[in-house]
C-alpha cells in the first residue's frame, strides 16, 4: 500500500497533486496483478520435443511438433483489471500511463486464454506488433525493413556464406565467465547466473537472475551479447524499476513496454560492437519466417526455410518453435514477438536520434528508470524532474556519455551513402593511378629527385 500524498516523504510537486494518492493505490493493485499474467512460461515448449522432431528430420520422415495448447484460464484477472481500467483518470499522465500499462496486461491474458486460435495471433499483434503494418509517417514495414538488411548484409558476405562460430563453450563454464562479468555491475543488488535444463531459449534475464540452458553449447561471441542485451538492460531496467520509491508498474515489466525493451537491447549490442553479422541476419530471417507462418506456412516449412538460409538444425528448431509457440503449428496462427527486435531496434534508433536532434537527451534516461514503452518517455519526464520517478540506479556503461552514441549514428548514417555494389577491391588501386594522372604524370613515369643540400 502506498503512502498518503500528505507523507513528507513525497515530494513536494506530488504533496501539492491531489489525483496522485488515488493513482498510487491503483498502481500498487496493478503491478500484484501484472506478476499473475507470464506469457513466455505459459507458452514455452517441452525440451523434449526438440530432440523428437531433428531425429524424424534427420530420419528424412519429419512430423509436425505436437506442443500443448492448453489455454490459461484469466477470468478472474481480466474481471480486475477492468475494474482497475473503470477507475483510471487518463487526464492525468500517470493515470493514462497506467491505463495503457493495464490495458496491455488485459490484452495478454486474453491471448493465453485464446492459445491456439486465431484471436491469440490478433492479442500478440496487439502487444507486439505485426511485420507488415506501416506507421503513418513512413513508407516502409518491418518486413521490407528486415529484406533490406538482409541485402545489405549479402553485399558484405557471400549470400551463399555465413562465417560459421565455435560454439564451443559448455554452459558451466559459460555461465562462471558471465557470473564474473556482470557481478562488479550489480554491486547493490546481485544477479545470480543459473543453470536451468528446461529453458527453451539460450538465456533469459529477471531481476534475481539470469538463467542459461544448462545443456546449451555458447561462443565467445555470446558472451557479450548477454551482457550487454540481458544483463545491462534486460535485469537492470527490471532492477531499477524494482527500486522505485512509488510506482510499482515500472518494475513489473508490462507487455506493451517488450517492443522497447527488446529494442533497447538490441541497440545495446550495435553501439557496443557485441553484434556479430549472423545474429543481426537471424533477427531479420525471422520477421521473414514469420510473415511466411502468418501467410500459412506450416511448422516444416519455416523450419526449411531457416535451415537453406544458413541456420543449423538445432538453431532453425529453435527459431521456428519461437513463432509457432501458442499458435497453431499448421500456420497462420502465430507468436509475432520475434518481429520485435527489429522493429523495436528501429523505433529506438528513431527516437535517440531525434531525442538527441532536439536536444532532448534529458528524456533517454527514463530509458533506464524501469520498464518503459518509447511513448512514455516524454509525458512522465516531468515526474522525473519532481522526483517521483527516481534516478536509474544501473546504467550500462555506454549509454552514461551521450555524446559517444551521437557520434556513432552520425557516422552511420553518413556511411550509408556509400554504393557498395558500384565497385570492387581493385577500385582502390584504380583510383590511385586515376590520381596521379589527373595531376599531368605519366603512370610508370620516373621522376628524378634532386638534393637541396647545395652539394
Amino acid at each position: 500500500m502506498h503512502a498518503a500524498a500528505s507523507d513528507p516523504r513525497l515530494p513536494d510537486a506530488a504533496r501539492d497533486d491531489p489525483t496522485l494518492p488515488g493513482l498510487l493505490e491503483l498502481d500498487a493493485r496493478l503491478a500484484k496483478l501484472g506478476g499473475r499474467i507470464r506469457v513466455l512460461s505459459a507458452l514455452a515448449w517441452p525440451v523434449e520435443m526438440e530432440a523428437r522432431f531433428l531425429e524424424s528430420w534427420r530420419a528424412g520422415r519429419p512430423q509436425m511438433p505436437e506442443p500443448p495448447t492448453q489455454p490459461v484460464d484469466h477470468t478472474d484477472t481480466i474481471e480486475a483489471l477492468d475494474d482497475i481500467l473503470r477507475r483510471l483518470d487518463r487526464g492525468h499522465p500517470i493515470g493514462d500511463w497506467l491505463y495503457k500499462t493495464a490495458w496491455s496486461y488485459r490484452v495478454a491474458a486474453l491471448m493465453l486464454s485464446s492459445i491456439g486460435t486465431a484471436r491469440f495471433t490478433e492479442c500478440s499483434t496487439l502487444l507486439y506488433g505485426h511485420p507488415s503494418t506501416h506507421y503513418r509517417s513512413q513508407d516502409s514495414t518491418t518486413l521490407q525493413s528486415a529484406e533490406r538488411m538482409l541485402a545489405i548484409t549479402d553485399q558484405l558476405i557471400d549470400a551463399r556464406y555465413v562465417p560459421e562460430i565455435p560454439y564451443d563453450i559448455p554452459a558451466p563454464a559459460f555461465a562462471a565467465r558471465l557470473r564474473e562479468r556482470i557481478d562488479p555491475f550489480f554491486a547493490d543488488n546481485p544477479v545470480e547466473v543459473v543453470l536451468d535444463p528446461q529453458l527453451a531459449s539460450k538465456a533469459a534475464a529477471g531481476s534475481k537472475a539470469i538463467r542459461v540452458r544448462a545443456d546449451a553449447l555458447f561462443s565467445e561471441l555470446d558472451l557479450d551479447q548477454l551482457v550487454e542485451h540481458e544483463a545491462f538492460i534486460h535485469s537492470a531496467t527490471l532492477l531499477n524499476g524494482k527500486r522505485q520509491p512509488w510506482l510499482r508498474c515500472l518494475g513489473t515489466g508490462a507487455p506493451r513496454t517488450t517492443r522497447t525493451q527488446e529494442g533497447l537491447a538490441t541497440f545495446a549490442e550495435i553501439i557496443t560492437g557485441a553484434m556479430d553479422i549472423n545474429r543481426l541476419r537471424r533477427l531479420a530471417l525471422r520477421v521473414k519466417r514469420l510473415q511466411e507462418g502468418l501467410a500459412g506456412a506450416n511448422f516444416i516449412e519455416v523450419f526449411g526455410a531457416f535451415l537453406e538460409a544458413g541456420q543449423s538444425e538445432v538453431d532453425s528448431y529453435r527459431s521456428a518453435a519461437r513463432i509457432f509457440r501458442g499458435g497453431d503449428v499448421h500456420g497462420r496462427v502465430c507468436f509475432t514477438k520475434d518481429g520485435a527486435y527489429l522493429e523495436g531496434l528501429l523505433l529506438v534508433t528513431a527516437f535517440i536520434k531525434r531525442a538527441l536532434y532536439e536536444n532532448r537527451g534529458d528524456t533517454l534516461r527514463l530509458l533506464f528508470s524501469g520498464r518503459v514503452a518509447l511513448g512514455d518517455l516524454v509525458p512522465l519526464s516531468p515526474f522525473r524532474d519532481s522526483g517521483l520517478i527516481a534516478a536509474p540506479h544501473y546504467v550500462p556503461p555506454w549509454a552514461r556519455h551521450l555524446e559517444r552514441v551521437l557520434a556513432t549514428l552520425a557516422f552511420s548514417t553518413a556511411a550509408q551513402s556509400l554504393q557498395l555494389e558500384t565497385f570492387d577491391l581493385d577500385r582502390f588501386a584504380a583510383y590511385e593511378d586515376e590520381v596521379l594522372e589527373g595531376a599531368g604524370w605519366s603512370v610508370g613515369t620516373s621522376v628524378a629527385v634532386t638534393s637541396d643540400s647545395g652539394e
